[in-house]
């Protein structure tokens, strides 16, 4: 089956309850990255995944660092997601999330991805200028923080 390739926070996880940890000078990243098992699942879009599950294998593609595999996974399979394929931010990649998102589709291109969702947008025109069907998932005000953490820092 083609692949239906989706972000986590932001698009399926409302991570703005945590964003505090990471605003200022002084972010904690630990900590923010602590409290992703309490995120709030977002029913409407964890509902687009369950329909694209039923024609397209479902990978997700985040920012999160590797040593949150199982708290990721534990909070996908809580909240009935589908886990067939989960890639995250290997130890020391600090990578802006445009370069390492685009990297890790160019790995799946062989499979045919058939759409990408993600929240941020330049994450978004990297892909669909390197000829990917993405989508910008605005249905969580992005803010100044989010957008430092993913596309300067290179965090999530």
């Amino acid at each position: 089956m083609p692949l239906a390739v989706f972000d986590i926070d932001g698009v399926v996880a409302d991570v703005r309850h945590r964003l505090h940890h990471i605003e200022g000078r002084h972010r904690d990243w630990e900590e923010f990255f602590e409290a992703a098992d309490t995120d709030p699942l977002l029913p409407e879009w964890a509902k687009l995944v369950a329909d694209l599950a039923a024609t397209h294998d479902i990978v997700w593609l985040t920012g999160r660092p590797e040593w949150l595999r199982s708290v990721t996974t534990t909070w996908l399979d809580l909240h009935g997601l589908p886990i067939i394929e989960l890639h995250l931010r290997p130890p020391g990649d600090y990578r802006p999330a445009p370069r390492y998102k685009l990297d890790v589709l160019r790995r799946l291109a062989p499979r045919r991805v058939a759409a990408f969702i993600d929240d941020d947008d330049l994450v978004v025109q990297t892909a669909v200028d390197a000829g990917f069907p993405a989508v910008l998932a605005d249905w969580v005000p992005r803010g100044s923080t989010l957008r430092r953490a993913q596309d300067a820092d290179g965090r999530t």
